[in-house]
């Protein structure tokens, strides 16, 4: 993609944010569009998030499961960024147009207490460099249409990509644990929406290792010149499948031992 395109795409995603309303796969107006044309667009995008005040505040990483990565024909993870206006204190009640097309997550969020810079990055390294970590909810939503409704063709890596990883906000619990004494592979939830369990599922579903995906990103950054900070909080993917919010929807998420998280959604 020329940069003009590059712009016209992340100009077209902020709009759609600020308005509600959706647009068209990015995949069929830029049929030649790569990855890295992706996290371009995804980078123009946030700059003009930040040129009206909001301000970085962490990462997610998307796509870790095998299922999620089977469905948009890919074998690696993706990326986005956490902004302050995204972030939502435990119990929330959330406005009824707040966003888009919300679902939900569960993961294990990792806050940052010191630099981590690939490449090489180990999930060694990673415990070492982290502060704590929490059980989180993660709210996705879309700016780009989940098909096109005339070619009936679904949005692709790329769209998701373009579109911040589909980032819509975080929900961060509020107890903090060591995490170098808990093994998150077995660190689970299980989800309930409007008291009704619909999705359980281990943190080893996170490519087996929720730390694992913290040193992907600190290496994919890497590439860019990019590294994670400290206080920076960090989504390392799901380990269920996203559920659909509704209105007047209430989700809870209980990590057993590890705690609990919740919002509503008006």
């Amino acid at each position: 993609m020329t940069p003009q395109e590059i712009e016209t795409a992340a100009r077209t995603l902020f709009e759609a944010d600020q308005t509600g309303q959706q647009t068209g796969l990015l995949s069929i107006a830029n049929p030649d569009m790569t990855m890295d044309d992706a996290y371009l667009v995804q980078a123009a995008l946030i700059k003009h998030h930040r040129a009206i005040g909001r301000r970085v505040i962490g990462w997610k990483i998307g796509l870790t499961s095998k299922a999620m990565q089977a469905a948009l024909s890919i074998d690696i993870p993706d990326s986005g960024v956490l902004l302050d206006h995204m972030a939502f204190e435990n119990g929330a009640h959330i406005a009824a147009d707040r966003f888009i097309q919300p679902r939900i997550e569960a993961e294990v969020a990792f806050v940052m207490k010191s630099e981590l810079n690939g490449p090489g990055v180990t999930a060694e390294q990673v415990l070492a460099a982290t502060d704590y970590v929490a059980p989180s909810l993660e709210i996705l939503d879309t700016r780009i249409l989940r098909f096109d409704p005339e070619s009936g063709r679904t949005r692709n890596i790329c769209d998701t990509i373009s579109d911040n990883a589909a980032n819509g906000g975080i929900v961060l619990g509020d107890q903090q644990l060591d995490p170098n004494t808990v093994d998150m592979r077995w660190m689970g939830a299980i989800v309930s929406r409007n008291g009704e369990v619909e999705e359980t599922g281990l943190g080893a579903g996170v490519l087996n290792d929720p730390a694992l995906g913290i040193a992907w990103l600190a290496n994919r950054l890497a590439r860019y010149g990019q590294g994670l900070k400290p206080g920076e909080i960090v989504l390392s993917g799901s380990f269920i499948r996203p559920v659909e919010l509704l209105h007047h929807t209430e989700i809870e998420a209980d990590f057993g031992p590890y705690g609990s998280v919740s919002c509503s959604f008006a």
